[in-house]
């Protein structure tokens, strides 16, 4: 036969484009089975390749991935054995489709790997934890380097002493070290996830049960603890360096890791599944705006420049949204807007923002111990904040009775400051600031309260959390005034969803409403005319054009 001419090859990357950049699922798996059965020969399923791929994505990181993938053919490649290679590509691909958990499938649906490492391995790494475990407890007072390098040599004197079992397909001498450096310095189980960039958030139900959230998707995993009494030696070992404490008196506990991390702990008799651990990361390299337009698409560039403007404006900003809709993830990028000549106070309940201000003025709340006299909450630091000279505060979340204290900053000359609660809608983020208002106790009726927030709050910014993971911004909200009683509201920007694609990701599209912006009306000179496209609004010159036409 004579050879394929070189240009039928080019794009046979097309394939493995669609293996890496499109979501596997079983529903993924059979429709792409379906349509190459379709296709009798090779330069068939070129063209069909070829097309899938440019009808999909355009994108650079998508064109990176094909190149990195392409299936090793050449020009001089005979058409039956080109052919033979393509359709093995191809079921590798249904296969792996098959194999991957689809968006909105139970975690115990997920296929996970079983944790291969052989018993025999698995009790020499016990023995020889307690062995290394025995004698470090005599060294007292040494810092953490120090530590580390007494550890690592410890374990090396050990096996020494007691060689690992040689096992085919383990390099033992590795995995104990690094099983046994995890257990003694790190987080044991936990570890391995806590080094991994892709998983956001870590769930421990007890002992057995070890669940994480990866690209935005739950799995179950195969680790696990010892018992419960590991659970709680890692607990511990959280909390010794941030001085919090966790036992029948105290039995949960909010703390942060060292790398920013936020720890949430809760021990028996309130946990009935034994001791529970949630732990949220967060990103090691600061997130910008222009990643949340251009990496993961959560906002769209006219919305992201508008939110950049109402910063620069010194608006009063409320982010909203459902546990983990990534509210601090916007907080943090908002507040890089902040002028580098403005003095900025953040107080939170667990310090986990990274601000980046020059002039910064840091507080943490303090949980209530064995004593109730020594809390120090939200509202204490707001109070406090007041005195310190800030031209913004930034309160990590309201929940409770500060957001009066924090109404009241907005209001009196505060202007441009930052916070997030837990709401479903805009409408739902407003009715919960009454609410807690009402949890300090103020003696107001209801109508001043909601005068208060409509003077002091100018947007709302809510977070969701889709069906497919993915986190975007689904309403932006300006607060306009009150009538009759009723807070007026006027919505900017709105996430429009198109469809579902059968793998569950959601396809939609942050859009402008149309709707201008009350504080843009009043700005005088040319301001309108800059900032008109962000809103889909035609501006004063273009309407007069129009007009003369």
């Amino acid at each position: 036969m004579s050879p394929l001419p070189v240009f039928l090859l080019s794009r046979a990357d097309g394939l493995l484009y669609v293996y890496t950049s499109q979501p596997p699922s079983p529903a993924f798996a059979q429709k792409f089975k379906e349509e190459a059965s379709c296709r009798n020969s090779f330069n068939e399923k070129i063209l069909w390749l070829r097309n899938h791929a440019e009808d999909t994505s355009d994108n650079s990181e998508s064109r990176l991935f094909e190149r990195e993938c392409a299936i090793p053919l050449s020009g001089d490649l005979t058409e039956e054995d080109a052919t033979e290679a393509l359709d093995n590509s191809i079921q590798d691909v249904i296969k792996h489709a098959l194999i991957m958990p689809a968006s909105g499938m139970m975690p115990e649906e997920i296929h996970n790997p079983i944790n291969t490492t052989p018993l025999e391995l698995i009790e020499y790494q016990k023995a020889l934890r307690s062995e290394v475990v025995g004698e470090l407890d005599k060294h007292f007072g040494i810092s953490d380097h120090e530590l580390r390098s007494r550890v690592e040599s410890k374990i090396d004197d050990a096996m020494q002493r007691t060689p690992p079992p040689k096992i085919k397909g383990h390099n033992s001498e590795v995995e104990v070290k690094k099983f046994l450096i995890d257990e003694i310095l790190g987080l044991g189980p936990l570890e391995d996830f806590m080094r991994d960039e892709d998983v956001d958030e870590i769930m421990v139900n007890g002992p057995d049960r070890i669940f994480v959230e990866k690209s935005g998707r739950l799995m179950l995993t195969d680790r696990k603890f010892s018992n419960s009494d590991h659970v709680r030696t890692v607990i511990e070992r959280i909390l010794m360096p941030v001085g919090r404490t966790v036992n029948e008196r105290t039995p949960y506990v909010d703390a942060r890791l060292q790398d920013g991390s936020r720890v949430h702990a809760i021990i028996p008799p309130l946990a009935l599944t034994g001791p529970m651990i949630t732990i949220r990361k967060f990103s090691k390299v600061p997130i910008s705006m222009e990643d949340l337009v251009y990496r993961f698409k959560s906002i769209s560039p006219a919305a992201a420049e508008f939110l950049k403007l109402c910063v620069h404006l010194k608006k009063n900003i409320i982010v909203s949204g459902g546990a983990s809709s990534g509210k601090t993830t916007l907080l943090n990028v908002l507040s890089n807007f902040i002028l580098p000549s403005e003095r900025v106070i953040c107080i939170e309940d667990s310090a986990e923002l990274k601000l980046t201000q020059v002039n910064l003025g840091r507080l943490e709340a303090r949980q209530q111990g064995t004593e109730a006299k020594n809390q120090v909450t939200i509202r204490d630091l707001v109070r406090n904040a007041l005195r310190m000279r800030p031209d913004r505060i930034i309160v990590g979340e309201c929940r409770g009775p500060e957001a009066i204290d924090m109404l009241q900053a907005m209001n009196t000359g505060h202007d441009g400051s930052l916070t997030t609660l837990h709401a479903n809608t805009p409408r739902d983020a407003l009715a919960r600031l009454e609410t807690m208002v009402l949890m300090a106790g103020v003696d107001l009726p209801l109508r001043a309260i909601r005068e208060q927030i409509a003077s002091s709050v100018n947007f709302v910014v809510q977070n969701g959390r889709l069906a497919d993971g993915s986190r975007r911004l689904l309403e932006l909200v300006e607060v306009t005034g009150i009538e009759d009683n009723v807070i007026k509201t006027q919505t900017i920007f709105k996430f429009e969803k198109k469809w579902i694609g059968e793998d569950g990701h959601v396809v939609g599209e942050l859009l402008p409403t149309g709707a201008l912006p009350e504080f843009i009306r009043s700005i005088p000179g040319s301001f309108l005319e800059q900032h008109a496209h962000l809103f889909k609004v035609k501006s004063p010159t273009a309407k007069n054009e129009e007009a003369a036409r």
